[in-house]
């Protein structure tokens, strides 16, 4: 006679449920909200953030910033200037009466040579001129000799050195590329607004006790 394969018991009118068959593997809610990807999403929507803020921070210092307060921004591209202002650094201004200019002051201006390109050197003299203008000489502070040039501003202002912004003008030349400035613009939102939807839809109602009625 053979014996007889005991079955495992149940209470009284149960069932077997999941929890019976031993351990059950996390699922995807679970992995979810887990500590990494809890991580993930806010390393993400930081990121977007700060991308985000620059890309405002550097519309409102280059397009309204000038138009409201006055000053004027440019990039210094060669080291002519140097230490005081690197290459890649911004270099800010405020138009003054050329009258104020003295020896030592720092102006931005087009060279009278060459292709006229704007520069900003040191004053190390300036004088007035019967006809109401000034004539300007001007060294870069890196510089060996004087410039080779004589420059006259006919103009009743000239930009007169404010501060120094440092590497930011390479920041702003990186974002001036059409690709980098449609990404900040486009790509920055999008990311915030997914993230905020991946939140709304990872919660889950919170469960009822157990023998609730409701």
């Amino acid at each position: 006679m053979s014996a007889a394969t005991k079955s495992p018991s149940l209470p009284l009118g149960g069932t077997a449920t999941a929890d019976d068959a031993g351990p059950r593997s996390g699922t995807a809610s679970d992995i979810g909200r887990s500590p990494a990807a809890k991580v993930l999403r806010r390393v993400a929507s930081g990121v977007a953030t700060a991308l985000l803020l620059l890309a405002v921070t550097a519309f409102l210092a280059l397009a309204i910033g000038p138009r409201v307060l006055g000053y004027q921004t440019s990039t210094m591209l060669t080291g002519s200037m140097s230490p005081l202002i690197s290459p890649g650094d911004v270099v800010v201004t405020q138009p003054v009466p050329v009258a104020d200019i003295k020896a030592g002051d720092i102006i931005t201006y087009h060279i009278p040579v060459e292709d006229q390109r704007v520069e900003t050197h040191r004053v190390t003299a300036i004088t007035a001129q019967p006809d109401g203008t000034f004539v300007v000489q001007t060294k870069g502070d890196a510089n060996n000799g004087l410039d080779p040039w004589l420059a006259t501003i006919s103009t009743p202002t000239v930009d007169r050195h404010v501060i120094t912004v440092p590497y930011v003008g390479e920041a702003i030349r990186a974002i001036r590329q059409p690709v980098v400035l449609n990404a900040l613009m486009y790509g920055a939102p999008a990311v915030l607004v997914v993230g905020m939807l991946a939140g709304i839809w990872r919660r889950t109602p919170e469960k009822t006790e157990p023998g609730s009625n409701d």
